[in-house]
């Protein structure tokens, strides 16, 4: 499993935390004020008219970070060990399964990523030789231009230097357009939090990247199947694969160019569309594809969902903080 090590300076880093909502003076500042209020409306509405213009250039103009990181699965060399499934569960804290890592019960039905596993494997008839099954391990892919960000009316999604996209929890308020939106059906709802809507996907183990390691699932794997490193030198590098292998892989990388591409990317020795997944996407970002539309949708459809979602923020940031400041209280009237 090569990897290019990697040190990386905080700058570097997109900060996707948001600042707190600030209130009027001589307010507390857990709220959102009146006055904070209207400013918002006029903020979000300003930005709805002139948002489709002003994604549309930068959709043309941004090519993806050029020295980002990905990982290359090599659909090859998986024997479909679920050694990534244990490594991101534990890496994650995840819950235990119910059904363990180490049976494989679990190929008969094909998954998909859900709030307790953010990647799966699974498994599909190999049409060259029967006996011997192809695995195909799924996680979010990471654009390097993602729809689901572009979705998102209150920007909960942010795309890194890094090459990961990431998902703030703290801003979202359940409306699942990112759901929608992904190409590959990654985003994962947790419906066991009715009171606290929740998104998870996989991060690309950004935490670790940043600390100059790999993802845990990359690490973890004991065939080689996940290389981590440089973008563009894994794209070399499955590209001399199939050029020395003819015979044994397709000349097709997928994630190279679909919807713009992505920093997780596959090589196979059968084409796509056998091993679920979607081929008729097309090879520039989506957001491309759907800026016509979004031009032509009525103001309202664009403001409300994202006022909405910024007084959900900030009511769940001040209950929070009341939460927090009883507790205190309490500590005090024991001492």
């Amino acid at each position: 499993m090569a990897h290019e090590p990697r040190n990386t300076d905080d700058d570097d880093i997109t900060k996707t935390e948001e600042a707190p909502l600030k209130a009027d003076a001589g307010e507390k500042s857990s709220g959102l004020t009146r006055r904070g209020f209207l400013g918002a409306v006029t903020a979000i509405g300003g930005t709805a008219l002139l948002g489709s213009y002003s994604s549309a250039s930068a959709s043309q103009e941004f090519g993806g970070w050029p020295n980002s990181y990905g990982c290359l699965t090599d659909l090859t060399k998986c024997v479909g060990c679920r050694s990534c499934e244990e490594a991101c569960n534990k890496a994650n804290n995840l819950p235990k399964p119910k059904v363990s890592f180490d049976d494989k019960s679990v190929f008969d039905e094909t998954r998909r990523p859900t709030p307790q596993a953010y990647t799966v494997v699974n498994r599909y008839a190999d049409p060259k030789d029967k006996d011997k099954p192809i695995y195909r391990k799924i996680q979010c892919n990471h654009c390097k231009e993602p729809a689901c960000a572009t979705a998102c009316p209150i920007h909960a999604y942010s795309k890194t230097p890094e090459g990961a996209v990431l998902y703030n929890a703290d801003l979202c308020f359940g409306c699942r357009y990112c759901m929608t939106a992904c190409p590959f059906y990654v985003p994962a709802f947790d419906y066991n939090s009715a009171l606290e809507p929740k998104i998870v996907k996989c991060v690309l183990c950004y935490d670790r990247i940043k600390k100059g390691g790999m993802p845990a699932c990359a690490e973890a794997c004991p065939t080689g199947t996940i290389t981590f490193g440089k973008r563009d030198d894994l794209i070399k590098m499955a590209r001399e694969r199939i050029a020395k292998n003819p015979d044994k892989y397709i000349d097709h990388i997928y994630g190279e160019n679909e919807v713009g591409g992505t920093n997780w990317m596959y090589i196979s020795g059968v084409p796509f569309e056998q091993l679920g997944f979607p081929t008729n996407l097309p090879n520039t970002p989506l957001v491309e594809q759907t800026k016509g539309f979004l031009s032509a949708v009525p103001l309202v459809l664009t403001v409300w969902p994202a006022l909405f979602g910024m007084c959900y923020a900030a009511t769940r940031h001040r209950d929070q903080s009341e939460e927090e400041g009883s507790k205190s209280e309490k500590r005090e009237e024991g001492k």
